[in-house]
């Protein structure tokens, strides 16, 4: 991993400006579990995506990741909306500029959401999924924007807090998908407290701090510049070596604590940061239109076979507490829906009466055909292939063979697709709005039921309506009743079992002060100083 060559002796002395108050200068290295895929804001949720976007642009509003709540950041205060939310009108500050020099001007804003919120199928860039029924925008004048939906797009506001909605300068926005890929992130360039200053493709990003950075959002404790002078983002994707790294002092912080490693971690006197992510919780979704799933009863079972408990107690630590929906507790919309009792002999029950017969080898058979499902490995997120072993092992007692489907990102992804190979998808989604429950079941996003048909409708029509109701309510309690009724749905038809409510943890050294994360728990690194 070569840590030597971005070891904290390498950096300058940070200078004190006060007891007790942050201090400017050295080079904070920190260890990143997986390297990035994209900088292309829409496409940036996969996590090391997300840290650099995050990192790298400015957006028109800023969440604060406490309350949730919205305030202004390139814009220079909430939007005006008409009133069924089709309008979004934004007056901009006019003393932002990109890192190569260029202004962030109406034009250039315009730009950026015309890209996002409508793809190039061309350059192959997509549409961002925060951004639902987008038009057009508008340039009123010098300092204000307008952007115009078809439909209510009570989300819009909140979308362009994301990092789906970093703003670029006009010379990123021209370049195609495999432009923003790696090996290309010296050239994206954004409005944010940081620059990318070199990149060694697969290995290390080195961050340098933007001098000339005057304009965080209002709650922001740091208003200027970075603290530090640079950040060494270094790809350790081994945890031993990525936590023992981190306890030998060769790193400031570490992504991706995983739970069996968090005792390592505090008994060499460092610190964890568990920080929700507001979402969709980690857990499977059944894909109901399989010919082995379709039957309610084999989907009850496997929800009634599965020890949830077992696999949170026994895998995972207190940062990761069992889920009670497919939402978080933390994310807006939240309803608690708790059909997911562990009864294994009711799920026995189910699947004789669906008509599954135990086999010699104890999986089930019907009409000479096994009860045997195939999942993928969650390589994102913590301790999937540890998970699915368990339940692998818990459903093998009802008659179930699961399978884990091997192979690396790019295989997951590809697999995960069709549902002829992978029938149950292991998975979850951060975002704090309501429509991040949109984002990850409806057939216009990931869709990670498989709910559409060949002709692209919607098998279950009722949840895609609802799903669809969810990001087109204008008014808030509306939204919440209409998410709701999607978890409520979502249980009574057993179509999802939530696991656990899925945080990002981090290690830290005690040097490190200031550490904070984005409503999604993203590292902000622009606040981190060190200490001595």
């Amino acid at each position: 991993m070569a840590l030597t060559a971005c070891a904290t002796s390498e950096a300058a002395a940070p200078a004190a400006v006060g007891d007790g108050a942050p201090v400017a200068g050295g080079t904070l290295t920190y260890l990143e579990h997986q390297a990035y895929t994209t900088l292309y804001p829409p496409a940036a949720g996969f996590y090391p995506n997300g840290a650099l976007v995050h990192n790298l642009t400015a957006r028109l509003l800023h969440q604060d990741p406490e309350t949730l709540e919205l305030e202004p950041w390139i814009a220079t205060a909430l939007p005006e909306v008409n009133a069924d939310a089709t309008e979004y009108t934004f007056d901009l500050r006019t003393d932002v500029t990109y890192s190569d020099g260029s202004p962030l001007t109406a034009a250039n804003v315009v730009a950026n959401l015309d890209l996002f919120g409508t793809g190039d199928q061309d350059r192959a860039l997509i549409v961002s999924e925060a951004i639902n029924d987008y038009e057009r925008g508008e340039v009123v004048d010098d300092d204000t924007v307008r952007f115009h939906f078809s439909a209510p797009a009570p989300g819009f506001a909140q979308a362009v807090s994301t990092i789906n909605s970093g703003l670029l300068a006009d010379a990123s926005l021209e370049r195609d998908s495999e432009g923003f890929g790696p090996g290309s992130a010296t050239e994206i360039i954004g409005a944010g407290p940081f620059t990318v200053e070199s990149e060694q493709v697969g290995t290390s990003i080195r961050l340098a701090a933007r001098e000339d950075y005057a304009w965080a959002p209002p709650s922001a404790e740091n208003q200027g510049r970075p603290y530090v002078d640079a950040v060494d983002i270094v790809i350790a994707p081994e945890d031993s070596v990525r936590i023992g790294s981190l306890a030998a002092g060769q790193a400031h912080i570490a992504r991706q604590v995983e739970p069996q490693h968090e005792e390592q971690v505090t008994a060499a006197g460092l610190s964890l940061h568990a920080a929700q992510t507001n979402g969709v919780n980690n857990g499977l979704s059944l894909r109901f239109d399989h010919p082995l799933l379709q039957d309610i009863r084999v989907r009850q079972a496997l929800i009634a076979g599965i020890d949830r408990e077992e696999v949170v107690s026994s895998i995972f630590s207190d940062a990761y507490p069992l889920a009670s929906s497919s939402l978080s507790r933390t994310a807006l919309g939240y309803s608690e829906q708790d059909p997911y009792a562990h009864d294994p002999a009711l799920a026995e029950r189910l699947l004789d009466e669906a008509g599954w017969v135990v086999g010699a080898d104890g999986i089930r058979v019907r009409d000479g055909q096994r009860l045997h499902l195939v999942v993928n490995e969650a390589l994102p997120q913590p301790r999937s292939r540890d998970v699915i072993t368990l339940v692998a092992q818990q459903l093998r007692e009802i008659g179930v063979e699961l399978e884990l489907f091997q192979g690396d990102q790019a295989a997951q992804t590809a697999a995960a697709s069709d549902i002829d190979q992978v029938q149950i998808y292991h998975s979850m989604v951060g975002r704090a709005d309501f429509d991040v429950i949109k984002s990850q079941y409806s057939i216009e996003n990931r869709d990670t039921l498989r709910n559409a048909d060949e002709s692209g409708e919607p098998i279950d029509a009722e949840l895609e309506a609802l799903l669809q109701q969810v990001a087109s309510e204008p008014d808030a309690e509306a939204r919440a009743a209409a998410s709701a009724a999607v978890q409520a749905h979502l249980a009574e038809h057993a179509y999802v079992l939530p696991f656990f409510e899925e945080p990002q943890v981090y290690g830290l050294q005690p040097q490190v002060h200031g550490f904070a994360t984005e409503s999604v728990g993203r590292p902000s690194l622009a606040g981190v100083w060190l200490e001595g």
